[in-house]
């Protein structure tokens, strides 16, 4: 058989990079980048401080959580934009009761009503199994938050955001791939993990990334295992040093997470119960992946269901139905991570908002600012951070929408520059339009 035949016949070539079967399914390497187009700059949304007036919560100050030592990063991706103002809930003002009449969550106190966190801001109670970490002080928000770029298409603002580089199309790599360019070395190549059938935007590039499927079939062997298999990629790719390590990495990869799943299968919680139903079967696999093994330094997880146009409901319906899974997959995910927690940052983030005001069919349409979210042992939590614009009429984004305070990357960069370790001439490279003139000066980790 011809070399191109049998990788078209086990299809793993794609859109001009080149896929090879290495964590639990597969992983990218792509070409070696071109130049990239001068784009047009765009400007960053202004930043700040957590120590503004305009900033509420009461934060906890503790020592240092006990861990491992070694930082780690999951990114938990929230795909068809959530309605941010209906998971931290503007329940002090009245506008936001005004906009909403049919699908506000309703003030503290009253049945389905929000979960108070300052006095002036609220958890949708479909989040309740979160309301723990918020009062020991390990969750966090950063409200009026997201892209400087205005568009309202889910592609574009999703690419933004995994690429870092709002406004720019030609990005060829994600910049949680450019992150394991200048992470500290290791000799490990499994430092990055993603949940799901292919690697996604964020996790693209050049640096070798593992990602298994999701549900309960994620550890069953796959082609790649089969020794017929294996060793004809080993003889397609000895002639080529480039491709060569690429695969030896990538099978090593593999390895390395395989036995880290069979172990972790055989020792799980509840006395060998099954896992809960939905995300959480996911979430507990890779927390207890990242557990039990220190080289993954990164994890990514992208779920599904947020765009509410119609029928979004308030303290129930089908945003509770969304809200309530995924706040039970962090929870899981913060348990089976273990003493690992206490140096994980988990950040939830989503491609925009949602218009302030419900639209004809009793729900939200596309809008502009978002709100973070931010778990971890190192957290500086019960806060909500940056400024917040208001709500009433002149302060709205087009007069329509909440307005960004804070750049998305000015949290990634804080957290990236604080948590992760990576220095300042580093930085460049990894948020490339969003450099000295944007200080990343969020307080967001005790």
């Amino acid at each position: 058989m011809k070399r191109r035949d049998f990788i078209r016949q086990l299809g793993l070539t794609a859109g001009g990079a080149i896929l090879i079967p290495v964590g639990l399914s597969g992983c990218v390497v792509a070409p070696p980048s071109k130049p990239q187009a001068k784009a047009k700059p765009v400007p960053a949304a202004p930043v700040a401080m957590v120590d503004s007036p305009l900033s509420y919560g009461n934060p906890l100050q503790r020592p240092h959580a006990a861990g491992d030592g070694t930082p780690r990063m999951i990114v938990v991706f929230l795909r068809g934009a959530v309605d941010g103002l209906n998971v931290v809930v503007p329940h002090g003002d009245h506008n936001y009761y005004k906009a909403r009449p049919g699908i506000a969550v309703s003030r503290p106190g009253t049945q389905n009503g929000a979960i108070d966190l300052t006095g002036y801001f609220g958890l949708h109670p479909a989040l309740q199994a979160l309301q723990p970490y918020w009062d020991d002080g390990r969750l966090a928000f950063v409200h009026a938050s997201g892209s400087p770029d205005m568009s309202r298409s889910h592609f574009e603002a999703q690419d933004y955001m995994e690429t870092g580089t709002p406004g720019q199309h030609n990005t060829r790599d994600g910049w949680m791939n450019r992150m394991l360019g200048v992470m500290p070395a290791s000799s490990s190549p499994m430092q990055a993990l993603t949940l799901g059938e292919s690697v996604p935007r964020i996790l693209t590039g050049r640096a070798v990334v593992a990602n298994m499927p999701t549900g309960r079939d994620a550890t069953r062997p796959t082609l790649i295992d089969r020794a017929d298999v294996s060793q004809a990629y080993a003889e397609l790719y000895a002639q080529d040093a480039v491709l060569g390590k690429s695969y030896r990495d990538g099978i090593s990869a593999r390895k390395e997470l395989m036995a880290d799943a069979s172990s972790s299968e055989q020792k799980m919680a509840n006395n060998g119960a099954p896992l809960p139903n939905g995300l959480s079967i996911d979430t507990a696999r890779l927390g207890r992946l990242m557990r039990s093994n220190p080289d993954i330094r990164l994890g990514f997880v992208a779920v599904g269901g947020w765009d509410t146009h119609t029928n979004q409901g308030n303290g129930n319906g089908q945003l509770a139905n969304r809200l309530r899974p995924l706040a039970d997959g962090l929870t899981t995910l913060a348990r089976e991570l273990g003493p690992a927690f206490n140096d994980t940052v988990i950040v939830v983030m989503s491609e925009f908002g949602r218009t302030f005001r419900e639209n004809g069919n009793g729900g939200t349409d596309h809008g502009h600012g978002n709100v973070m979210w931010l778990l971890g042992g190192n957290v500086r939590g019960r806060t909500i951070h940056g400024a917040w614009p208001g709500i009433d009429d002149k302060s709205l984004n087009e007069g329509r929408d909440l307005a960004i305070t804070t750049d998305f990357r000015s949290v990634l960069a804080t957290l990236a520059e604080k948590h992760m370790r990576i220095g300042d001439p580093a930085m460049q490279k990894l948020f490339p339009q969003y450099g000295a003139g944007n200080p990343h000066a969020l307080n967001l980790l005790v």
